[in-house]
């Protein structure tokens, strides 16, 4: 009995320094614990665990968003959201500037738009008609990231220069716009227009940007 009470003794200590005795009663011990997952290792946005693109990690690692802390994932993304920010705010500041530094005729500049449409540059189409073109965000901000813009810009370099008899292309626009977001985000889609240097708009050629794919949040910027 002696030899039993040391032998047990000696293998308490061992898997108490180990670190083996608590994953053990875990595992075999659900009862007297409850919820295990409480008291699982917490995950850190540093962990080598992770993917970088915490949204993803939830599905390649089959974690659920009860067990991952939703502050944890809205923090990162905050931190991406405001990089990506200051990268269009700084674009826009730059497109406005040359924008207002150009012949005042109402056309604008040249812009990346123009050479998509000359098919000087190449474009991810998603739709295109005699009147609109909608194709693929080369820096899209959600999965799905889809940019429509009429063809002829006609002085419609921003919304807020439209005028009355555009109204039909405006329309046009919308329900160009909305026919994408629901083909390709049957969950929900937002549809954005920037307009101006404090709307962050960096391309001076109306331009509706239709995002979805994911759960999007809310206040935008």
């Amino acid at each position: 009995v002696a030899a039993c009470i040391t032998a047990f003794s000696f293998w308490w200590f061992f898997m108490l320094t180990s670190g083996k005795l608590i994953p053990l009663l875990l595992a075999t011990s659900t009862r007297l614990f409850g919820n295990t997952a409480a008291f699982a290792p917490a995950i850190t946005a540093n962990s080598s665990y992770l993917p970088k693109n915490n949204r993803l990690a939830q599905q390649h690692n089959g974690l659920t968003p009860d067990f991952l802390s939703s502050k944890l994932f809205s923090s990162s993304d905050n931190s991406d959201n405001n990089n990506n920010m200051t990268d269009e705010v700084a674009a826009a500041k730059a497109a406005a500037a040359e924008y207002k530094s150009s012949e005042n005729d109402g056309a604008g500049p040249e812009t990346v738009f123009d050479n998509i449409l000359s098919g000087k540059w190449p474009s991810d189409k998603v739709y295109e008609d005699d009147l609109s073109l909608a194709f693929r965000d080369i820096n899209p901000q959600a999965p799905v990231h889809v940019v429509v813009i009429p063809k002829n810009r006609d002085g419609l370099v921003k919304l807020s220069n439209a005028r009355e008899d555009q109204k039909d292309i405006l329309g046009h626009l919308m329900y160009v716009a909305q026919s994408v977001g629901k083909k390709e985000c049957p969950d929900g889609f937002r549809i954005v227009i920037n307009d101006g240097e404090h709307g962050a708009q960096s391309v001076y050629h109306l331009h509706l940007h239709v995002l979805g794919g994911r759960q999007l949040n809310w206040p935008p910027g």
